[in-house]
């Protein structure tokens, strides 16, 4: 997503920072691309004419003028309008119910009953609690085999009662959930192929039966501008409090999420980044709108190590980089804690200039990682101690154990040594750069 906007206001700042000062002459073409890149992301018109307008009233005020750097001023002002469009600010779940009720709603085809099961995941991760999930969607054939089917893979019950009334199942299982502590109540609802009266109908009679803490619209972002409608359309009768933007690891131009809030008022609260049942996320402006300026979002990182990596371990294995004792067996402790984090390419997009260095093409094979694996655990615990003692009729052990060659066991074992050196360096700040 946005990669197609993020490389046409690259331009457009490459050019900006190389004038000496902004000017009404020099702005309006810069300005111009970026209108354009903005269209052609599929924002609205009436929102891409706000924002280039209020770029140039800030970029043309007094405290640019005065700026030594003008062109980074004018990269900033673009950053915070994006942020501004975006939403500001993170728009967080309201979650003080006892139970707290989430009602997810949407047309059919949104990846609603995949996403109610990501969403109870993600809450279940980061607050350490229980949820339920209510089978509603009473009309789909499989709809409640396929939540039942979600709800064992994650290990998390899923209330039903079959093809009864809507409203019933729904007040039926907040008792439940009181009854056997539950945390959270996710209702998966009915969806249709598109808004109709007696599905409001419906889904306004369950909201004002369980009185839900948020009613989240789930939205396909491949829909590009008609998704405002469909926003507007389920706002008008349900009044949401926040939306879910799916598909965005896919190739979707991004004009939804910058459109949505400005034209609609509702916030965007999280977003689907990959098909798997971990692949959601919370939405935050200010870092979405750095890694569209090419800023990277380190702090996403951050987020995700801290919840899959294993703080003790990390500090362990930064001690024996430091005192040059970093061995095979811590390195595939890291390895594993890395994959962790999801796919490598994905982490290399987020860091700061990833563009430039051309981090963002890179394609890493997992089974490239899958056979260092195997070579490693085809090694004794004293090799994976002592890489020293690994000789020619041990490698040609190790080979034939992984199901690799001898080469490729030799290229992981010079790696290692030449990658054991470098952190030792870095760790202990006497690394140089070799120019």
């Amino acid at each position: 997503m946005f990669e197609l906007l993020s490389d046409r206001l690259e331009k457009v700042v490459k050019n900006i920072k190389g004038h000496g000062k902004i000017t009404e002459e020099n702005i309006d073409p810069m300005l111009r691309e970026v209108r354009l890149a903005l269209l052609e992301a599929d924002v609205n018109y009436q929102v891409v004419k706000e924002f280039t307008n209020k770029v140039k009233e800030k970029a043309l005020g007094e405290e640019v003028k005065k700026s030594l750097s003008p062109g980074e001023m004018f990269v900033g002002i673009i950053r915070d309008e994006l942020q501004e469009l975006l939403g500001g600010s993170e728009a967080s779940l309201n979650l003080k119910g006892n139970p707290a009720v989430l009602m997810l709603v949407g047309l059919q085809g949104s990846g609603k009953t995949t996403t109610i099961g990501k969403l109870a995941n993600l809450l279940r991760k980061k607050h350490n609690k229980n949820p339920l999930l209510v089978a509603c969607d009473i009309y789909r054939p499989a709809a409640i085999d396929q939540l039942k089917q979600i709800g064992k893979q994650l290990n998390i019950e899923v209330y039903e009662e079959g093809k009864k009334d809507p409203v019933e199942i729904s007040k039926n299982a907040i008792n439940y959930a009181k009854e056997n502590n539950f945390d959270y109540v996710l209702i998966d609802t009915a969806g249709r192929l598109h808004i109709d009266e007696a599905l409001m109908e419906e889904l306004d009679n369950i909201k004002n039966e369980v009185k839900p803490e948020e009613v989240i619209l789930v939205i396909d972002s491949m829909m590009g501008q008609d998704a405002i409608n469909v926003i507007t359309g389920f706002n008008e009768k349900l009044d949401l409090t926040g939306v879910i933007l799916t598909k965005l690891d896919g190739d979707t131009r991004g004009g939804v999420a910058l459109s949505v809030r400005h034209l609609t008022n509702v916030p965007i609260k999280f977003i689907g980044v990959s098909e798997k049942l971990d692949g959601l996320d919370y939405f935050y402006p200010d870092r979405m709108a750095s890694r569209i300026m090419g800023m990277g979002d380190i702090l996403s990182i951050v987020d995700k190590a801290n919840e899959v990596i294993d703080e003790k371990e990390a500090e362990k294995s930064l001690k024996k980089m430091k005192a040059g004792k970093f061995d095979l067996e811590d390195f595939l402790a890291q390895m594993k804690q890395i994959k962790k984090l999801g796919s490598i390419e994905s982490i290399l997009k987020l860091l700061p200039g990833a563009k430039k260095m051309g981090l963002n093409n890179i394609n890493i094979d997992p089974k490239d990682l899958s056979h260092i694996e195997a070579i490693i655990l085809s090694m004794t615990k004293e090799e994976r101690k002592n890489p020293s003692i690994i000789k020619a009729s041990r490698k040609q052990r190790i080979a034939l154990g992984s199901g690799r060659t001898v080469q490729e066991v030799n290229r992981l074992l010079t790696q290692f040594e030449q990658s054991r050196d470098m952190m030792k360096k870095i760790s202990n700040g006497n690394f140089k750069m070799p120019f």
